[in-house]
């Protein structure tokens, strides 16, 4: 069984910053990818940013500039650092990873999602 733990989420003024950590545990032989995604009141989750085993990263348009996604290998962890942040940034944040477990079965966990709300 493998778990995503997502820390970090709050209140912050516009223009601020907050930093959102995820976790994974569990039955892991190796983990592919990471991901952060969103998903506002209305709206259809949205991929934030992604980060490869290899270091390749990705970023919605929207967070350009702003959002850096990091990885920490040796702690299954993966980071999210949200600088500047807009009004139209608040969300539920959840960490996505695709896993491959010691059993050779792989697949996308996701975590409990943190929520993000940021003021005007």
């Amino acid at each position: 069984q493998v778990q995503l733990v997502e820390s970090g989420g709050g209140l912050v003024q516009a223009g601020g910053s907050l930093r959102l950590s995820c976790a994974a545990s569990g039955s892991i032989a190796s983990i592919n990818s990471m991901a952060w995604y969103r998903q506002a009141p209305g709206t259809q989750r949205e991929l934030v940013a992604q980060s490869t085993t290899g270091g390749n990263t990705i970023y919605a348009d929207s967070v350009k500039g702003r959002f850096t996604i990091a990885r920490d290998n040796t702690k299954n962890t993966v980071y999210l650092q949200m600088n500047s942040l807009k009004p139209e940034d608040t969300a539920v944040y959840y960490c996505s990873a695709l896993i491959t477990n010691t059993a050779r079965a792989t697949f996308r966990s996701w975590g409990q999602g943190t929520r993000v709300t940021v003021s005007s």
